[in-house]
């Protein structure tokens, strides 16, 4: 490791407290660059020599990468990441855009496929009272659009449970979200069985030891559910969030409602569902129509 990346690796532990999953991305891409630059000039690179980064050069940089197979997606994010190295090196970074990427369609699920998965699911739980944790929580995804990180994060407080539910979203935006009778009878088995005293801001999913539930568990029977059931590999918890969005689109939802209930910053985000809505009809169009 060199002095600059040295110093840096210092900055982001220190000066701003970046997560340990952030600092190793963010390390590991300042010494690609550094290392391709070392061999693009012919010279070690230093705060002085890299103040001569040219856009030329950051393009080299980033073809080589996607010629290692990086996507467009990745592309975009190591971009920023070498912004943020060039910033902390007082360098400002050439202009240069990155990729773009081709922004992929939700694929809603059939409601009849959500309740199939989520009592496989239950089933396959090795406690009851973990089956109706797992009920609880995929029906929350579907019945209230969460993102399945806002329901590991919803404290016992929330209980006992009215007719809506304040959701602490991204950027700690809360949001007020309807709650379905079935939704919050879910909740409420599951919080009857749980065999865990739990109040105020502790979680209110727990594992099966009674730490928090980790996402990756939801994931990892999720995962198990559908291979069960042949269902596609889209269908993941943040599957059923899309399908959520969409479904309430279908039934007269506009779209300023639907993105207060998704907790999105901006209207751009939740425009995707009418492409997934439009797909849909046109999918009928072409099936039920004499001359489709």
């Amino acid at each position: 490791m060199t002095a600059l990346i040295a110093d840096y690796y210092r900055h982001l532990t220190v000066d701003v407290r970046r997560s340990d999953h952030t600092v190793r991305a963010y390390v590991a891409t300042a010494e690609r660059l550094t290392g391709f630059l070392t061999q693009h000039w012919g010279e070690a690179v230093d705060s002085g020599t890299l103040s001569r980064i040219t856009a030329a050069d950051l393009r080299a940089y980033l073809a080589a990468r996607r010629g290692e197979g990086l996507t467009a997606a990745s592309t975009a994010r190591e971009l920023s990441a070498i912004r943020t190295f060039l910033h902390f090196a007082g360098i400002e970074p050439p202009s240069l855009k990155g990729p773009r990427r081709k922004r992929s369609m939700p694929r809603p699920q059939a409601p009849a496929d959500i309740i199939a998965l989520a009592e496989d699911v239950a089933e396959d739980a090795a406690e009851p009272w973990i089956a109706a944790r797992d009920w609880a929580v995929l029906l929350l995804l579907y019945g209230a659009g969460l993102r399945i990180g806002e329901a590991m994060a919803l404290p016992a407080a929330i209980l006992p449970l009215g007719e809506t539910l304040r959701v602490r979203g991204k950027r700690d935006k809360m949001r007020i979200v309807p709650l379905l009778p079935q939704v919050r009878e879910a909740i409420e088995r599951y919080a009857a069985q749980m065999p865990f005293a739990v109040a105020g801001e502790e979680p209110l999913f727990r594992g099966a030891r009674g730490g928090p539930l980790s996402p990756a568990i939801i994931r990892r029977s999720v995962r198990g559910a559908r291979e069960r059931l042949g269902l596609g590999a889209r269908t993941t918890p943040h599957a059923l969030r899309h399908s959520f969005a969409t479904h309430l689109l279908g039934r007269g939802a506009d779209l300023r409602q639907l993105q207060e209930l998704l907790g999105h910053a901006s209207l751009s985000s939740t425009q995707i569902y009418t492409g997934v809505d439009a797909a849909r009809l046109l999918d009928v169009y072409r099936t039920a129509h004499p001359r489709g």
